[in-house]
């Protein structure tokens, strides 16, 4: 796996969902990402850095495994993981980037948002909670957003994991026969199947509008579980180390 950040790669269908990793590199390479992460983490305390982490991308495409193996070696009293649902009804009375605004971290600690502000150009616009001029503004309004917590000494970075339609299906139906993992799966993640080809263009299009280089988004080939963990995991360390230039006697 190449161990450099990706750039210029903004369209999904420029992925190649057919990398995969084998269990014994997927351990190998988890075990040093792992502990890098740690030491990025707690040097960015000590130098009182905020992370956020954003995580898009496909109903069962992984996101929540990936953040889980994020976050295995960081300190759990440095991090929280906000995981994204609709707004309340109070939620609903203010701008929606306030509710948002209320969970970023303070200094030296890690906000995850399983799911996010992006989606106001995403599930909203699709499914018209928001009109064409609310939507089409937030493009401007979220890069704002993002550009005030850089400027504050916040590092961001965005993931998009993606999947193809047919490993989505594996996975619905994986989900249905496990009475476990039975939970995870709504009659709505069957019906958003039929609104694919309009999520795409909308991903697309918000990639191409919402990526700057210091909030970059990520797209991960995803529909191979280890790769896209350590995939995730490189970008996510490569990306800290760089932003935080780590001095060799803390690490």
């Amino acid at each position: 796996m190449k161990d450099t950040f990706p750039t210029g790669i903004l369209d999904l269908k420029n992925l190649d969902l057919t990398q995969k990793l084998d269990r014994s590199n997927y351990k190998l390479q988890m075990k040093k990402l792992k502990e890098r992460i740690r030491i990025a983490t707690l040097y960015a305390k000590q130098t009182r850095r905020s992370i956020v982490f954003v995580f898009e991308g496909w109903d069962a495409a992984g996101k929540g495994g990936a953040i889980r193996r994020l976050t295995e070696e960081i300190d759990p009293t440095l991090y929280t993981v906000h995981s994204i649902a609709a707004p309340t009804s109070e939620e609903k009375l203010r701008h929606y980037l306030w509710r948002f605004w209320n969970r970023i971290p303070k200094q030296g600690f890690v906000g995850i948002f399983d799911r996010s502000w992006y989606g106001r150009v995403l599930v909203e616009r699709i499914e018209g909670f928001a009109t064409e001029v609310e939507w089409k503004r937030s493009f401007g309004e979220i890069v704002d957003f993002e550009k005030q917590l850089i400027h504050g000494g916040t590092i961001v970075i965005k993931f998009w994991l993606h999947i193809d339609s047919e490993e989505q299906l594996k996975r619905f139906d994986y989900r249905k026969n496990d009475p476990l993992k039975r939970w995870k799966l709504t009659e709505e993640d069957y019906r958003n199947r039929d609104k694919w080809g309009k999520y795409e263009v909308a991903a697309n299009e918000m990639f191409v509008k919402t990526d700057h280089p210091d909030a970059p988004w990520v797209l991960v080939p995803a529909n191979d579980k280890y790769f896209a963990r350590c995939f995730v995991l490189t970008q996510a360390v490569n990306f800290l180390e760089d932003k935080l230039n780590i001095p060799k006697k803390f690490k």
